[in-house]
């Protein structure tokens, strides 16, 4: 159970939180798995999804979680919106507490700005992504591949691997997969690790070789160029020969390691093409798969107590 009107991030949900979400999660996962038509639990229930940045996976997860547990869904229209003629998002959230939702799904380029609106409206708020801040349903749907795939979720050794500044995926999974009681080691080029990541608990390195030694898991990042400014890296070809997961490096992990990848990828420059797609390593398409459940246990823990709820 979530004891909490919004899912802002994970830095402040508790281990039983955590756990809560992915264990409904592993049952919507199995119903999916098994074609079970999932009863419209949610049904007379508004989601509206707000996303103000580009997204395939993450919308689309949320658009298809809605569709089966039985939410009327509005995909607001931002291009065609007051947003685009210079309106505040305190005077969007006003506009759209007079409409009386039920949940937002809300993906927004600036970190704050989700809370900032969830302060704002009465109901629910979802938080897909803030600036670079947290990515919480990312973070909940990697624990539980995470689980499924090694049969645990606790005391694992965890490398996340590239691009950590412009990452919200990697602060959420830090703080998940911290509060589950696993080690954590960051890595990258100097000028891509935040400032000050050590008070997060994690021990930071540039060199894979030193950081992937002996990992159950390397989570590679993407390269989020549309929040770079400035040159970070000499050349794509030199940045894939130090922080590019390719079979060398991989070989420093435990045998049974698994690769994950938050999407979309660039082949060949975050990650070798051949890895990517080997099945008896990656659980990247499983990531995807996974999200579903997750965006589906959350949709039903925020709307536990909801009057419309289907008993």
């Amino acid at each position: 159970m979530l004891n909490r009107k919004d899912l802002l991030g994970t830095s402040d949900l508790s281990k039983e939180e955590i756990l809560s979400i992915i264990d409904l999660a592993e049952r919507y996962s199995d119903d999916n798995n098994n074609h079970v038509n999932n009863t419209k639990i949610l049904t007379g229930i508004t989601q509206i999804n707000l996303f103000f940045e580009n997204s395939t996976r993450t919308q689309v997860s949320f658009e298809i979680a809605g569709t089966r547990l039985g939410t009327n869904i509005v995909n607001f229209p931002l291009k065609n919106s007051s947003q685009s003629k210079g309106e505040t998002l305190l005077d969007l959230a006003s506009t759209l507490n007079s409409m009386f939702p039920d949940i937002l799904i809300i993906r927004h380029p600036n970190s704050g700005a989700v809370q900032l609106i969830s302060e704002k409206v009465k109901c629910s708020v979802i938080n897909a992504g803030d600036g670079y801040h947290e990515h919480p349903t990312q973070a909940l749907l990697d624990a539980q591949t995470i689980r499924k795939r090694l049969g645990t979720i606790t005391g694992l050794k965890i490398a996340i691997c590239g691009d950590i500044a412009h990452s919200r995926v990697a602060r959420s999974n830090i703080f998940c997969l911290k509060t589950l009681g696993n080690q954590i080691t960051v890595i990258g080029p100097k000028n891509l690790i935040p400032k000050g990541v050590e008070t997060m608990g994690v021990e930071v390195t540039n060199n894979m070789f030193d950081g992937l030694q002996g990992v159950d898991v390397v989570m590679v990042l993407r390269l989020q160029k549309e929040r770079m400014n400035g040159s970070f890296f000499s050349s794509e070809r030199e940045y894939f020969h130090q922080y590019g997961l390719d079979e060398k490096k991989l070989k420093y992990a435990k045998p049974n390691a698994i690769i994950m990848h938050p999407g979309p990828m660039n082949r060949g420059i975050e990650i070798d093409g051949d890895l990517a797609d080997d099945i008896n390593r990656s659980v990247i398409t499983k990531q995807v798969e996974v999200g579903l459940a997750i965006r589906m246990a959350v949709l039903d823990l925020l709307t536990e107590n909801h009057p419309l709820r289907k008993k």
